[in-house]
């Protein structure tokens, strides 16, 4: 059985009603939104964030459960899904997940409008069922990911990026979505505010491993679905790059910036500057950075009586840390 399902099954029926539940939730009257949401829903991905939600939720309660549930789940995952819309168009990218993106098919105008339908429908979801604080929650996450993007770009063009800034970069960007939907877990199913903020702490640790994981993909011949070098080409300041020029000498440190600014479109320079990452204990430092950020998420878990969503979320970590794309 493949990790993800084994993950799911002690939610499995909660994620089939889901589905017919994040279906309705994108219902809309104009036909085109109804195609292009039907065609969103098709080529869903593993599904962790609602994951994330069901199982937290489960576990803090003992394994309660609530109809706010479903709709905490919902609301992230159309959130999380205008924010891909939307970053495609930005990457002026024409695929997702092997399938045609959005503004690929549909062209970018449309692409906006969808992303902000989504968005409108996530917030109109939890303001109608009064569910304030589980908007407060998904507020702050899109808030601080259009922060951490800004600040990303901003960066970028000058890569002076240090460690704290990339941290920074990615608890906004990445882990604050996964954060949302620990604490929306949680809330949703009554917990108090101390257990609340313990699960976005939980989930913001795992999103952080989450991305570190993501930047040492780029320096892997394995086939993940993401080009070998593709933030070096992308001048994307990761934790092994950052590594490697707070550690290089003055003369390897302009080569590294140069070839990151200059030449990042060069097939050779990008192996060079790969192999001297390597060289340099840059992956090496990385991924322990990254199993660090695991075991404080072990940690926070090792509060809460032992159970099978307990179990799951511990495999889950296994899983980001340990997945292959």
């Amino acid at each position: 059985m493949k990790a993800v399902e084994q993950i799911k099954l002690p939610i499995a029926k909660e994620m089939e009603l889901f589905e017919t539940k994040f279906k309705d939730a994108m219902l809309s009257k104009v036909p085109l939104l109804n195609r292009i949401t039907y065609y969103i829903v098709r080529r869903k991905g593993k599904q962790m964030r609602p994951m994330f939600v069901f199982l937290v939720a489960k576990m803090v309660s003992n394994g309660g459960f609530d109809e706010r549930t479903y709709r905490g789940a919902s609301i992230v995952e159309l959130i999380h899904t205008a924010t891909l819309v939307h970053d495609d168009v930005v990457d002026d990218s024409n695929q997702r997940r092997g399938f045609f993106s959005i503004n690929a098919l549909w062209k970018n105008k449309i692409a906006v409008l969808v992303g902000d339908f989504l968005l409108s429908k996530g917030l109109l979801l939890s303001i109608d069922n009064e569910d304030f604080d589980l908007l407060k929650l998904i507020s702050i996450a899109v808030r601080e990911m259009s922060e951490g993007e800004l600040l990303q770009i901003e960066k970028a063009r000058k890569l002076d990026i240090t460690e704290d800034v990339y941290f920074e970069i990615i608890r906004q960007k990445t882990a604050t979505l996964i954060a949302a939907c620990c604490g929306i877990g949680a809330a949703s199913v009554g917990a108090k505010n101390e257990i609340v903020q313990q699960m976005r702490k939980f989930g913001e640790y795992i999103g952080i491993a989450f991305q570190i994981k993501d930047d040492l993909f780029d320096y892997t011949d394995d086939k993940i679905g993401k080009p070998t070098g593709i933030d070096i080409k992308e001048q994307k300041m990761t934790l092994p790059l950052i590594y490697t020029l707070n550690n290089a000498t003055n003369e390897k440190r302009k080569w590294l910036i140069n070839s990151v600014k200059n030449y990042n479109t060069n097939k050779k320079r990008v192996k060079e500057v790969i192999a001297f990452v390597k060289e340099s204990g840059g992956l090496t430092y990385a991924e322990k950075i990254m199993y660090s950020y695991k075991d404080k998420a072990v940690a926070i878990l090792e509060n809460y009586p032992d159970s099978d969503y307990k179990k799951s979320l511990l495999q889950m970590i296994d899983y980001v840390v340990e997945r292959k794309i």
